[in-house]
């Protein structure tokens, strides 16, 4: 009888090695391999000394008629948006998040909504006892719903309940880090049962059509813990993201197999669960303070949906031989670049200045689009200008302090004109097809828009120069 092959899995990084070693080659992180001896997958038996001749498989083409079967809507505009208009069936979804931020509470909420259009649905968890998820539904006030649950961890007896009961449409385990399986000696949450607790479900999933949805836990970088070929695995990758003293919680698509990725859900947290925010602009820019220096709109896009957010910077004297740079919402990196064309190109000097960027309301940006907008807030606070409440930002900024189109200008410029702005500043080039009702006010280079908010108040303080 063969002897089973033994490898060595990194449990931060899944990293196979095949002698042990005290440091991990791959991420570099210490006493972090595991023993652990080859075997089989779920479903598929122990690890056999012969292999099989295998069967063929039906062949088609990229022509022929494909039967798919609709999706199936939760009722939750914002879940729905976020997936691409619903869950697909046979499909694995990976829902991530920092602990208590709502993770159980929308998928319980999701879950009685399917329940009450008549679909099976079953709730898996393996942290909580069932007494404990009833309770949760009781102040949620969704009890009443015919949500079926379970409390179990073991791999092969969820498959054999979900077998053996009625095909379910949906079934939600929570969370992938507490399965484990007989056919590995490693603890739960580790490489190898979180892979085969994975493979598993998908299995399950492609076989009988029913959506699984797995959630799953993150490291202190914010990353789902665990390996990432679970990512590649599963069909698509959802973070509920919040930032720490804000009421309301953001769903980020980050993969998604059958639907447009960077869509985004925006929900609120309320003592009777998480309510969805259908207009997201409103509630970025409810709290807005008028005539407040250092404050510009950024027209955005996430996904499909534009988004209005304010864009706030503070630039103060400083008696540090290095002044502080604070960035909270958008990339350091690129406030550091907007800074250095403005003192370059501008001549706005920033060398004695302290300077605070901060998004209103937690949000975070990722597109080049809002450079324009953070070099208008920190005009306007430098130079003591406040800029006009109804005039909206958007635009890249390039190295030679040229203003670079964007796309979705036109879903930016209906954004802005839905919640009654009246002006936008925006790149030149492109714009000429462009037919809105706002003014706009279209620029080739930073040092436009820098004479444009300059000379809009002749009463403002005067503008450190770079230049003698």
């Amino acid at each position: 009888m063969a002897r089973a092959k033994i490898q060595y899995i990194c449990q931060n990084c899944g990293t196979i090695h095949s002698r042990w070693a005290g440091k991990c080659d791959s991420c570099a992180d210490w006493n972090t391999l595991v023993e652990e001896r080859e075997g089989g997958s779920i479903g598929n038996g122990p690890l056999k000394s012969t292999v099989s001749k295998g069967h063929a498989v039906t062949l088609t083409n990229l022509a022929s008629n494909i039967e798919y079967a609709p999706r199936i809507s939760s009722d939750i505009a914002e879940l729905d948006r976020a997936i691409g208009g619903g869950f697909v069936r046979g499909s694995a979804l990976l829902v991530g998040g920092n602990p208590g931020i709502g993770k159980s509470t929308l998928l319980t909420q999701a879950a009685a909504a399917l329940a009450r259009k008549g679909h099976n649905v079953v709730y898996v968890s393996g942290e909580e006892a069932a007494a404990q998820i009833q309770l949760r539904a009781q102040r949620l006030g969704v009890s009443d719903t015919p949500v079926q649950l379970a409390a179990e961890t073991n791999a092969e007896n969820i498959l054999a309940t979900l077998i053996q009961s009625k095909c379910p449409d949906l079934v939600i385990i929570d969370s992938i880090q507490t399965l484990w399986s007989d056919i590995a000696d490693s603890a739960p949450g580790t490489v190898t049962q979180v892979r085969l607790g994975t493979q598993a479900m998908i299995r399950f999933a492609k076989k009988t059509g029913a959506t699984v949805i797995l959630v799953g836990h993150v490291t202190k970088d914010g990353q789902i813990a665990g390996p990432r070929v679970v990512e590649h695995m599963v069909d698509a990758v959802l973070y509920f993201e919040s930032e720490g003293g804000h009421h309301y919680r953001i769903l980020r698509t980050v993969k998604n197999r059958f639907g447009a990725t960077d869509e985004i859900g925006v929900f609120e947290m309320s003592d009777k669960g998480l309510c969805e925010v259908s207009n997201p602009s409103e509630l970025f820019l409810g709290e807005r303070n008028h005539n407040t220096l250092g404050t510009a709109v950024f027209a955005g896009m996430e996904g499909t949906r534009p988004i209005l957010v304010e864009i706030q910077a503070l630039v103060a004297s400083s008696s540090l031989g290095m002044p502080r740079r604070a960035v909270i919402g958008w990339d350091s990196n690129r406030l550091s670049m907007i800074l250095a064309v403005l003192e370059a190109h501008c001549g706005v000097r920033f060398g004695n200045h302290d300077v605070y960027l901060n998004i209103a309301g937690g949000y975070r940006i990722a597109e080049p689009a809002a450079d324009l907008a953070v070099a208008a807030a920190l005009i306007s606070s430098i130079a003591g200008v406040v800029l006009p409440l109804d005039c909206v930002y958007f635009g890249e900024i390039s190295l030679s302090s040229g203003i670079r189109p964007v796309s979705y200008a036109i879903q930016r410029l209906k954004e802005a004109e839905k919640l009654g702005f009246k002006q936008a500043v925006m790149p030149r080039l492109g714009s000429d097809k462009i037919k809105s009702p706002l003014r706009l006010d279209e620029m080739d280079k930073l040092l436009e828009t820098v004479a444009q908010i300059t000379a809009s108040n002749p009463q403002q303080k005067k503008i450190p120069s770079a230049r003698r």
